[in-house]
């Protein structure tokens, strides 16, 4: 693997940017001068207040690019939104979100992910409707409608694989986040197929193993660099990104 494949996300850093100590205006630089990667994801919150025109400016100036915008609205996070039966609060999470395919549009990002929220497993069309309802908004723009195995959702890849498959709308699969190592693998088998721009890393043990998968599945996205864990940020990515070279 080449540096060109590798991505790092500001959650990473994520209590950097929470209390202040980091700021988007800095990142694409500080990425591109401490690591020498040029592919950036960064989490909706931590653009705060950012002209976005500046962003740009920024961006072209480190040489980077945004692959992928990670959107968490906070009223929305595991409740039924997107998957809700009730068509108002399932269109009212389809009208959030939809705002931010409007903003990766004006920054020339082509993917935004967002979370299905609470599955209802016994019934699925309502999520499948509101994420095709989701890509058929986003296709126009020139932006994919990404999923995460993110939340509970995780626990349940065979589920998510399916909303996947009969919205349009992609995966972005997550190492870390499943509930145990057997759904991890089962999980991973089943979601790379259907992955587009970029996976999540994370600090694991079964790294190898997880590669090796989005290898053989002819993955051909980046590997978005996603530790936030407890410690040295800039050594926890150095460490990811060794293990990925």
């Amino acid at each position: 693997m080449t540096l060109d494949r590798i991505c790092v996300s500001t959650w990473s850093f994520h209590t950097l940017f929470e209390t202040g100590r980091m700021e988007v205006l800095e990142f694409p630089e500080l990425i591109a001068d401490r690591f020498g990667v040029h592919n950036l994801e960064i989490v909706a919150p931590h653009f705060g207040d950012a002209n976005f025109r500046e962003v740009q400016a920024r961006l072209d100036r480190a040489h980077s690019r945004i692959v992928n915008i990670p959107v968490d609205i906070k009223e929305l996070w595991e409740t039924a939104s997107l998957s809700s039966p009730d068509s108002a609060v399932s269109a009212r999470a389809v009208a959030l979100y939809s705002e931010w395919i409007d903003r990766a549009q004006d920054l020339g990002v082509h993917s935004v992910r967002w979370d299905p929220g609470l599955l209802n497993l016994n019934d699925l069309a309502p999520t499948i409707a509101s994420y095709r309802k989701l890509v058929e908004y986003g296709r126009p723009r020139g932006v994919d409608v990404i999923v995460e195995n993110h939340g509970t959702a995780s626990q349940y890849p065979e589920q998510l694989a399916e909303i996947l498959r009969h919205s349009g709308a992609g995966s972005l699969p997550d190492f870390g986040n499943f509930p145990d190592s057997a759904t991890r693998e089962r999980g991973l088998h089943l979601l790379f197929p259907l992955a587009k721009a970029l996976c999540h890393v994370k600090r694991i043990p079964e790294l190898p193993c997880c590669v090796a998968i989005a290898q053989k599945s002819g993955f051909a996205g980046v590997y978005s660099i996603e530790t936030g864990t407890p410690g040295d940020s800039f050594e926890d990515v150095q460490d990811v990104i060794d293990a990925l070279l």
